[in-house]
């Protein structure tokens, strides 16, 4: 349950989209939940509960609400900020560990017992794993009976369920009705069926600066496997049981998303990668209120109101850019990187136009010895160090991996320093706090703004911008 009552039932009467994912409303005149910004009469005060996700609104319940579709509300950015065991699994179970390990894979991934996994996450968030899965997949389900013309047995067995009947039923429990009866009244099928290439749209809080994001990616996109066009980022993508292509173009109140694969099993993952990738579930307004106190970074904050932070879909691929872009030009690291995945990179089974390859594995890059490439002694010997790390399972780069011991792991390694594994932290691991105080970057913008101008002091500086460090720097980057 949400502790401070008064102020999210403020927010609810209020009807105020910024709030949409932070927490939940539930009625129990209805028994219906809803997002804050749920257009229906705002309920007596005696009849409200709330709730920090869905899953703790259904298990204690309750039904999503038909009108305002709370599941399709962006996420709680909360627990992407909470370094600690809840936010890793909430995290993780998001990209799917707890459907393809379950539960007990999901609780060895965070080295703890199922039951003492159970007891935190009801006593966090109001749901236990399974609980949070399920709702993950009804979820999933309801996106693609929305989004798609997909057979609802096609959507079944794509959003994790084993049987159709388990679906219904799951189905039935979540939105108090059949998926039949959804797609009865659903109106807009722009998917395609059985091709594997469907259209979905993905919830962004606003403000969210858009152009800024694709201009990020497109002086780094790497040939082979991304390609920019005036406002569509598209790239290849390895997921734990497909690959192919996805293409992110940010629209007025959402980004549409194009994916195209070889099979829907990993949809969820997909999307769950995809909304990391945008940094869809930022909440700006709560990072521009602390920022915006410093006189350093209010002007930046006017002049770009929703700028997010780059992730990435893929950790070790974002670990072989921070070491490969060490001390050179952004171009000259595409370079050199495309060379790699020119020698090392899997062809992709449909080639679609410069899009050809996937990024090279761990296992690729740690079995070869990087010759041709353009790299130094010492770059080929990170590099190979980090993929054997990643490869042999001792290294995890991915959102719900352990931020502090990650950071020494990767500081362990030969040629990775303070700045990489900053950066690293900043768009792997989804770090919020993260902040390569000594890039020059960095230090430039913030000379050219009257503050600090080397890295101890800027260091120093920085501690008034927390917990949100990597938004001041995707920021004082924006003013090079």
């Amino acid at each position: 349950m949400i502790e401070d009552f008064d102020q999210c039932y403020r927010a609810a009467a209020s009807r105020d989209k910024r709030f949409d994912g932070r927490f939940i409303i539930a009625v129990t005149s209805t028994g219906i939940y809803c997002r804050p910004s749920c257009p229906a009469q705002t309920p007596r005060r005696e009849n409200v509960r709330f709730y920090p996700v869905a899953a703790a609104a259904q298990a204690a319940g309750f039904r999503a609400c038909k009108r305002c579709r709370p599941q399709a509300s962006p996420g709680s950015r909360e627990w992407d900020v909470r370094a600690d065991l809840a936010g890793r699994a909430l995290r993780l179970i998001a990209d799917g560990v707890a459907d393809d390990a379950g539960i007990g894979g999901l609780a060895k991934r965070l080295a703890v017992s199922e039951r003492h996994l159970h007891r935190l996450l009801v006593a966090e968030v109001g749901a236990s794993p399974l609980a949070l899965a399920r709702t993950r997949r009804a979820q999933t389900a309801r996106l693609l009976i929305d989004s798609t013309a997909l057979p609802l047995t096609d959507i079944a067995f794509t959003a994790g369920y084993s049987s159709v009947r388990q679906f219904n039923d799951s189905f039935r429990e979540a939105f108090g009705c059949t998926p039949s009866e959804l797609r009865a009244r659903s109106g807009h099928r722009p998917g395609g069926a059985a091709t594997g290439a469907i259209v979905l749209r993905l919830a962004v809080r606003q403000p969210y600066d858009g152009p800024a994001w694709l201009a990020w990616l497109r002086s780094r996109a790497v040939s082979g496997i991304e390609e920019l066009t005036e406002s569509t980022y598209r790239r290849t993508i390895r997921l734990p049981r497909t690959t192919g292509i996805i293409e992110l173009t940010p629209a007025d109140d959402h980004v549409a998303m194009r994916l195209s694969v070889d099979s829907l099993a990993d949809l969820a993952v997909a999307v769950s990668r995809s909304r990391a990738l945008g940094d869809l579930d930022a909440d700006p307004e709560t990072v521009a209120e602390t920022l915006r106190l410093d006189p350093l970074l209010a002007p930046l904050i006017a002049a770009r109101p929703g700028l997010r932070v780059p992730g990435h879909v893929d950790g070790f691929e974002l670990a072989c850019r921070a070491v490969i872009g060490q001390q050179i030009s952004v171009a000259g690291a595409r370079t050199m990187l495309g060379r790699m995945v020119a020698a090392l990179g899997e062809p992709l089974s449909t080639s679609d136009g410069p899009l050809t390859r996937l990024f090279p594995t761990p296992d690729a890059v740690a079995n070869s010895d990087l010759d041709g490439l353009g790299l130094t002694g010492a770059r080929r010997r990170t590099l190979r160090a980090v993929a054997d790390a990643v490869a042999s399972g001792d290294l995890a780069l991915d959102r719900g991996a352990d931020r502090e011991k990650t950071a020494l792991q990767l500081l362990e390694l030969p040629g990775i320093g303070p700045w990489t594994a900053s950066y690293i932290a900043m768009r792997a691991l989804g770090d919020p706090d993260a902040f390569p105080s000594s890039d020059l970057g960095l230090l430039r913008s913030s000379k050219a703004l009257g503050g600090p101008a080397d890295a101890a002091t800027l260091e120093s500086h920085s501690t008034r911008w927390r917990p949100w460090r990597a938004y001041a720097a995707q920021y004082l980057w924006s003013h090079e």
